[in-house]
């Protein structure tokens, strides 16, 4: 996984990205807070959509709402980065409009818009 540093508008947040799935449960979400989270003492995260399984996008899973509830608990700001045009699905729809809102989780186009909504 690759770790670095981003500026926003208020502080900094960590940008990761990673070529293989790294939050593919709600214990290796746990896990990936813990390593960046407080390892980097940073509390507000972009990652890659690349990083996330798909069964995180599949709502019917439960998946999102574990991790959602990981971000929420632990206090984490989490920005997805990625092209979500792909997913048909109105409720995944219905639900990153809702995230996007304001909360734990937001679900964006590219590091600009994560480091935005971050930075707010």
């Amino acid at each position: 996984m690759d770790i670095r540093t981003i500026e926003t508008d208020h502080g900094r947040a960590s940008l990761c990205s990673s070529e293989t799935v790294v939050i593919r449960d709600g214990q290796s979400a746990l896990e990936f807070i813990v390593n960046i989270g407080f390892a980097q003492w940073c509390h507000k995260i972009a990652i890659h959509k690349s990083a996330i399984c798909e069964d995180f996008f599949n709502l019917s899973t439960g998946l999102a709402g574990e991790v959602a509830q990981k971000f929420v608990n632990y206090k984490v700001r989490v920005a997805i980065i990625g092209d979500f045009s792909g997913y048909t699905s109105t409720a995944l729809r219905d639900y990153m409009y809702e995230c996007n809102k304001g909360g734990p989780l937001y679900f964006v186009r590219d590091e600009g818009e994560a480091s935005a909504k971050l930075g707010a």
